[in-house]
C-alpha cells in the first residue's frame, strides 16, 4: 500500500492508491480518499448538543460527543464519474463521522494511460476495490470505545454496486445510503429482449461501443442548478462531456446487477433510498431538466428499491436532480435535511457509539 498524500481537493482532504495488481491494460489501481473530523467540527458539535439539551431542560453532559463518532462513511462514485463533493463530506465529518471516498479502477484518480475508462467485465470484481479500501480505513480506526459502524453511500452505479455487495456480505455495513442508485435499466420493458443481445456481443466482442446518447444536458442541468456561494469544479478528463463510452461487456455486467436486484437482495442493514420526485425524457433542452432526474426513471428505481432488504426507507424529493446533493438550493437542502433525519433516527436506534448516554433520556 502508499501513503496518504495531499488530494486535489484541498487540504482537508487526502488520498492513497490502493494497488489491485494488474489486467490486460496493464496495472490496476483504486484510490482512497479521506476527509476526517477536525477539533473545530468536535467543538462545533458539542456546542450544538449543549444548546439543545438546554433548551429541552436536560442537564448537559460533562462530554459531549459527536453525534456520529465511531462511524466510518465509505462512498462510491456514480458512472463516468469521481469523488469531488466537498459539501457531502462535511456533512459527515461535522457529525464525528469519518469520510471516505472510492474512485473505482479506471475512474477519476484511479484511471491510467491506455486503460478503458470504466471498464468492468464483472461488479463483482469490484470487491477487491472496496476491500483494499476498508483494510486501509480499518488501520487506523479508534475502537476504544468499541467497534466502529460502517455506512456505505453509493450514488447511482456506485449505488448498483454497494446494494450488491452488502447483500453478498450481510454483516459489513450497519447502514446503506443510496442517493438514486441505479437499481433498473431505463427502458425496462426492453431488458429480457435486450440482454440476450447484449450478453452475445459481450462474449464475442466486449469492447465494442454503444451509440453515445448523452448530449451534455444533464451536465447542463447541474451547472445552472450550482450554487454560486459554493462552487464545486470537476476535471473534464475524469467527468468528461458527454460521458465515457459504454461498451458491450461492461453493460452486460450492469444488466446482470439488475436481474440480481430484481430477483431480490438480503440486505441486512437499514437502506434509505433518496430520489427525485419525477423523471423528464432529456430528447431536448428544457428548464424543466434542473428540477427533475433526467437519467434514471425514478419510479421504477422506487420500486425496485423495495427488494433490496427488509428495512427500506424511500425518500422522493421534488425538484431533485438525479445527484440528489447536487440540485438546486431548495431541493438539495431538502435533500439533506432528509438524510440528516433519517441518520440521526439510524445513529440513535442502533447504538452508534457517538450516541452518549444522555440521548435516552430524551
Amino acid at each position: 500500500m502508499t501513503e496518504w498524500v495531499p488530494d486535489v481537493l484541498g487540504d482537508e482532504f487526502a488520498q492513497r492508491t490502493l494497488p489491485l495488481g494488474d489486467d490486460d491494460e496493464g496495472a490496476v489501481v483504486a484510490t482512497l480518499v479521506r476527509a476526517l473530523p477536525t477539533a473545530n467540527d468536535a467543538h462545533r458539535m458539542g456546542r450544538w448538543e449543549r444548546a439543545v439539551r438546554s433548551l429541552r431542560g436536560l442537564p448537559a453532559p460533562a462530554e459531549a460527543a459527536p453525534l456520529l463518532d465511531g462511524v466510518d462513511v465509505l462512498y462510491v462514485h456514480g458512472w463516468s464519474d469521481y469523488f469531488f463533493q466537498k459539501r457531502l463530506a462535511r456533512f459527515w465529518t461535522s457529525r464525528g463521522a469519518r469520510f471516505f471516498a472510492l474512485d473505482l479502477r479506471k475512474y477519476g484518480r484511479s484511471l491510467r494511460d491506455g486503460q478503458t475508462p470504466g471498464y468492468i467485465a464483472d461488479l463483482a470484481t469490484y470487491d477487491e476495490d472496496i476491500a483494499a479500501a476498508l483494510e486501509v480505513i480499518a488501520q487506523d480506526a479508534d475502537t476504544s470505545r468499541g467497534p466502529r459502524r460502517l455506512v456505505l453511500m453509493g450514488h447511482s452505479t456506485g449505488g448498483l454496486v454497494l446494494s450488491l455487495w452488502a447483500s453478498r456480505h450481510p454483516d459489513a455495513a450497519s447502514a446503506v445510503i443510496l442517493n438514486s442508485p441505479w437499481l433498473e435499466f431505463q427502458l425496462a420493458p426492453l431488458r429480457a429482449a435486450l440482454a440476450p443481445v447484449v450478453e452475445l456481443q459481450a462474449r464475442l466482442r466486449p469492447l465494442d461501443v454503444a451509440p453515445q446518447i448523452d448530449l451534455g444536458f444533464y451536465a447542463r442541468a447541474q451547472a445552472e442548478s450550482a450554487d454560486p456561494d459554493d462552487a464545486f469544479e470537476t476535471n473534464p478528463a475524469w467527468r468528461p462531456v458527454p460521458s465515457m463510452p459504454v461498451h458491450a461487456g461492461w453493460l452486460h455486467a450492469i444488466l446482470r446487477g439488475h436481474r440480481a436486484v430484481g430477483d431480490g437482495l438480503s440486505i441486512q442493514s437499514p437502506v434509505c433510498v433518496l430520489l427525485s420526485a419525477r423523471s423528464v425524457m432529456p430528447s431536448r433542452w428544457s428548464e424543466e431538466l434542473t428540477s427533475a432526474d433526467s437519467v434514471l426513471v425514478v419510479d421504477d428505481i422506487a420500486r425496485r428499491a423495495l427488494r433490496l432488504g427488509s428495512s427500506v426507507t424511500i425518500e422522493r424529493i421534488d425538484g431533485a436532480l438525479h445527484d440528489v446533493f447536487l440540485s438546486r438550493k431548495t431541493a438539495r437542502d431538502d435533500a439533506y435535511a432528509r438524510l440528516e433525519r433519517w441518520v440521526t433516527g439510524w445513529a440513535r436506534s442502533s447504538g452508534s457509539a457517538g450516541v452518549h448516554a444522555g440521548l435516552a433520556e430524551r
